[in-house]
Formats: C-alpha cells, sequence, structure tokens
C-alpha cells in the first residue's frame, strides 16, 4: 500500500502580536480542520511591523507551526540573533553573508520523511544580497541524497523573480511559494515538472489597514514623502497561505489551495 499524501500548510508573512495570539489560539485547530501534516509560517513581521524577537519566535513554535521562515526585516529585534544561532527552526535568508547569524535551510521531520526547507531573499527592489538562484544551488548540492523532499520560501518584491525562481527549479524543489508583498496572490498552480507554487501567500494579520499598518501615517508619506512612525492596524486577525499536498510515490506536488481564514 503506498503512504498518505503528504500535506504542507504554508502561512503568510505574521503581522502584529494580535497575529501571534491569533495563532497561539488558533493554530492546533486549523491544522486537524485542513488536516496538514507540517504548518511553514514566515514570522518577520511578528513584532508590530518590523521583527520576531525570541518570545514571539517561541510562542509561535508552540502554537503548532514546524518552522519559521523570514525575510529582510529579520534582524529588526537584536535578541532574537542569538535565538538564530541557538533554533534551527528558525531561518534567516540563505544569501546573507555566512557571518549572518543563524542557517538558511534546515530539514525537519514530517510523518517519517525529511523535508528540506530552504529560505533565499531576492534581489530586486531589495538590498544586493548573493544571488539567490545560486545559493539555493548550493544547498540542493550539498544536501543531496539528505532529504525526501524539499520546499522554498522566496521573500521577494518582484512578481517576475518569484515566477522565475519557480520555474528554474521547478521539478527539483516540490513547493514554492512567494513572500513580503503582503498581498496574495491568485495563481497558485502545478507547475510543468510538477513543482507546487504560488507567487505570495499574502498576509497572516489584521486586513483592514495598508498591509498590516494603521493606513493614516502610511498616506501621510505617500503625500509629503516624510519619515512617519508605522504601527499595527487594530481589527481581526485573518490567516492567509496555502496548502499543498505531496504525492510520495511521484514526488510530485499534486494539490494547491489558497486559504483564507478568520
Amino acid at each position: 500500500m503506498l503512504s498518505k499524501n503528504i500535506k504542507i500548510l504554508a502561512v503568510g508573512d505574521i503581522v502584529g502580536m494580535g497575529a501571534v495570539e491569533y495563532l497561539k489560539k488558533n493554530m492546533w485547530n486549523i491544522r486537524s480542520e485542513l488536516g496538514v501534516d507540517a504548518v511553514i509560517a514566515n514570522g518577520e513581521n511578528a513584532c508590530d511591523i518590523r521583527g520576531i524577537g525570541t518570545s514571539e519566535a517561541g510562542d509561535l513554535l508552540n502554537s503548532g507551526i514546524d518552522l519559521i521562515t523570514s525575510g529582510n526585516h529579520i534582524w529588526g529585534r537584536r535578541d532574537i540573533y542569538s535565538f538564530l544561532e541557538e533554533e534551527s527552526r528558525i531561518l534567516r535568508p540563505a544569501n546573507y553573508p555566512p557571518s549572518a547569524p543563524g542557517v538558511g535551510h534546515s530539514i525537519i521531520n514530517v510523518e517519517g520523511y525529511k523535508v528540506l526547507c530552504i529560505n533565499v531573499q531576492g534581489t530586486v527592489f531589495l538590498d544586493p544580497l548573493d544571488n539567490p538562484f545560486l545559493a539555493v544551488e548550493r544547498i540542493l548540492s550539498a544536501e543531496a541524497g539528505r532529504y525526501d523532499f524539499s520546499l522554498l520560501d522566496i521573500h521577494a518584491e518582484a512578481t517576475s523573480e518569484k515566477v522565475a525562481m519557480g520555474l528554474c527549479f521547478d521539478g527539483r524543489i516540490n513547493i514554492i511559494w512567494g513572500t513580503h508583498t503582503h498581498v496574495q496572490t491568485a495563481d497558485e498552480r502545478i507547475l510543468p515538472n510538477g513543482t507546487g507554487y504560488i507567487t505570495d501567500l499574502g498576509m497572516t494579520g489584521p486586513q483592514n489597514g495598508i498591509l498590516g499598518a494603521e493606513p493614516d501615517p502610511i498616506i501621510e508619506k505617500f503625500k509629503t514623502q516624510m519619515p512617519q512612525r508605522f504601527s499595527v492596524v487594530e481589527g481581526e486577525t485573518v490567516l492567509c497561505g496555502a496548502v499543498f499536498e505531496i504525492d510520495p510515490a511521484s514526488k510530485r506536488c499534486v494539490s494547491v489551495k489558497r486559504i483564507k481564514t478568520g
């Protein structure tokens, strides 16, 4: 008898402490309702827009989230630096310099399978880091033979860079999703060689602001170009993400479903 399919929930950028509390209360129920075997979440905005602290990271990992990915805001809270060194279940983008705290990939156990989780940051309209495509190539080469399935969070501004990443590694990485722009895209699909893909998971947090933030300061910045202080907007939390289903026999992703739940 063939093994059952593996279902993985990818959760879009977690914004604010309200979202952390929501996940602490609801993540295990969401896992059960969706029937998923693992949850991967981008947590870089868990602390009031920019950064994630040790306490928040610990809360998320205890809430039913198996691994946290991140991006350019990972360095917003200095207390996370030592946590990144000690805990392999939280990643910073792999294409930061090797001297940066933490690691950019990790292997976790999911239903007896070894799943390679990779996190890279795009370079279009963002910091000029190492080439993310080459960084992924190096990780796949270094970890060859040590994992059963693989997934990738490409944290990037440009849609084209995310799509290019998907097509470049189609059939070589089982699941690829984008994060960072906080707006869920409607392009979830199975790529020609069997990789499950979506350009952006969207945001997990309050939906009645601008990308999770109070709108007035952002509108004022657009109008005046003057610095403003941003803060998380209040309101009901909505979880955005996608559920990917992998067939262990064919090692292909057989289903991608966008989700939005509050």
